[in-house]
């Protein structure tokens, strides 16, 4: 027996379909309802909106219009049986378990392609061998179907989806979008990312990634770059979600980590290396090195932002990420040298702010990505430890409190007019304040005169 949402209007002639029937033979509630009527879906539309106290939308162009029907708890989506009958529609329809229908005045399922079965067998076959021809997209969606679900795709669809991996060039950037970030979107979505790669669908969504395939990179590597960009992927999703591995890095890493921050952190990382072979060099004595190479990096990743048609917020935390990828270990590096200090490492909070977490749990899985077995590796992992113990105990509660003089009293004490030399010194001195380099009124008055005094070169 399926239940749905008893708003609905059990039409003669009115089906529900698509993924919204799926879901519900899943034990699932459908976040929306696809809906198709034999007739008028205007009428039905406002008819349903009436008994749900929502209101209806007209979306989609002349030949296939959609009225959505927004209630306070979900939505509806009512368009025209495409053909003749409600099996013309089905035939129509990309995979078996979105092919199947249920009639709302009969409450008979209509289940042409054994839809039902593959629920069971939790798989993901294609109707018929022109799906992909009609609509490109649903080549990325049956990757984005099996991560919402776990489901393995089907030998012959697999087969499929290799054959005409080329026509996602054809689709609008915002569509691959949507459908690439739902794999992102996903607890367990490595497996998909990695089915992609190998059926060539990944490379056709991203050809920049082509060229990391045989860039070998030097002796802290195992695997070439391409490798070593889904190993890291493969790592920052466990430490997303397993909170087993290091219970206390786990709390700190996770606390704003919300869905949509977590899939552009996964974009940022599989995206984080793509400038290694444009900056790779070989020493005279053979060492590889990619110098420069978050910057390089992030400049294609700003690219490939624009043709994906991302917001300008997801573009600027992914280039942020990526352009900031080995900051964390610059820190390191000084650690273990004694060299690292307060105002350095209070620079890089203060750069990073809220997306410290973010930029340690990067740095911790492409870290993690490498293959080998590296004594450094835990020391980083006690490093980065330390480093969110600092910035949420240390930096962040002292970020909080009030500053030691601001810019009135650089007008007022020392005659100084707003400027870039004026914004500079409030700035060095709120660094220095967190820096704990000092701690009162006096001591900032001092650093003010310092600072006046090298500027006019005296």
């Amino acid at each position: 027996m399926i239940k749905f949402d008893p708003v609905i209007p059990k039409l003669k002639g009115a089906y529900i379909v698509g993924g919204s029937i799926r879901d519900l033979l899943l034990g699932r509630s459908p976040s929306d309802y696809d809906i198709v009527v034999r007739e008028s879906p205007d009428k039905y539309a406002c008819d349903l909106a009436m008994r749900c106290n929502g209101h209806v939308v007209k979306i989609g162009k002349q030949n296939q219009t959609i009225f959505r029907v927004i209630s306070e708890s979900t939505s509806f989506d009512i368009s025209a049986i495409e053909g003749k009958t409600i099996q013309d529609d089905l035939k129509k329809r990309d995979f078996t378990i979105n092919a199947i229908g249920y009639s709302l005045i009969s409450g008979k399922l209509i289940d042409l392609f054994e839809g039902i079965k593959d629920l069971s067998l939790k798989t993901i076959r294609m109707v018929s061998t022109d799906i992909f021809q009609k609509d490109p997209v649903r080549l990325l969606r049956a990757y984005r179907i099996g991560a919402m679900y776990n489901f393995e795709i089907e030998t012959e669809t697999a087969s499929a989806i290799a054959k005409n991996a080329k026509l996602i060039k054809t689709s609008a950037g915002e569509r691959i979008r949507a459908e690439l970030f739902k794999v992102f979107y996903q607890t367990k979505s490595y497996g998909y990312i990695d089915q992609m790669a190998k059926s060539g669908l990944l490379f056709e969504i991203l050809p920049e990634l082509t060229i990391l395939k045989g860039c070998n990179q030097n002796e802290h590597h195992k695997y070439d770059v391409l490798d070593h960009s889904l190993a890291a992927y493969s790592h920052l999703e466990t430490l997303l979600n397993d909170r087993d591995i290091n219970p206390e890095i786990f709390n700190f890493l996770n606390r704003d980590m919300d869905k949509k921050r977590s899939a552009l952190l996964k974009c940022s990382i599989l995206l984080h290396d793509i400038g290694k072979p444009n900056s790779l060099t070989i020493g005279n004595n053979g060492k590889i090195n990619f110098w420069g190479h978050d910057k390089i990096s992030a400049e294609i990743a700003k690219q490939i932002s624009t043709r994906l048609k991302l917001s300008n917020n997801e573009a600027n935390y992914i280039d942020f990420i990526i352009r900031n990828h080995i900051a964390a270990l610059h820190l390191y590096n000084s650690d273990i040298k004694n060299s690292l200090s307060n105002k350095s490492l209070t620079r890089f909070f203060i750069k990073c702010g809220d997306m410290t977490p973010d930029i340690l749990l990067h740095t911790i899985a492409d870290i993690k990505g490498k293959g080998t077995e590296d004594k450094r590796n835990e020391s980083f992992f006690r490093f980065a430890s330390y480093l969110l113990k600092e910035f949420f105990s240390g930096y962040k509660v002292k970020q909080t409190g009030p500053r030691l003089i601001t810019g009135n009293d650089l007008i007022e004490e020392f005659g100084l007019s707003p400027s870039p030399l004026f914004k500079r010194i409030l700035s060095i001195v709120e660094e220095s304040r967190l820096a704990n380099d000092i701690k009162n009124r006096e001591e900032a008055f001092s650093l003010v005169k310092e600072l006046i005094k090298y500027n006019s070169g005296e």
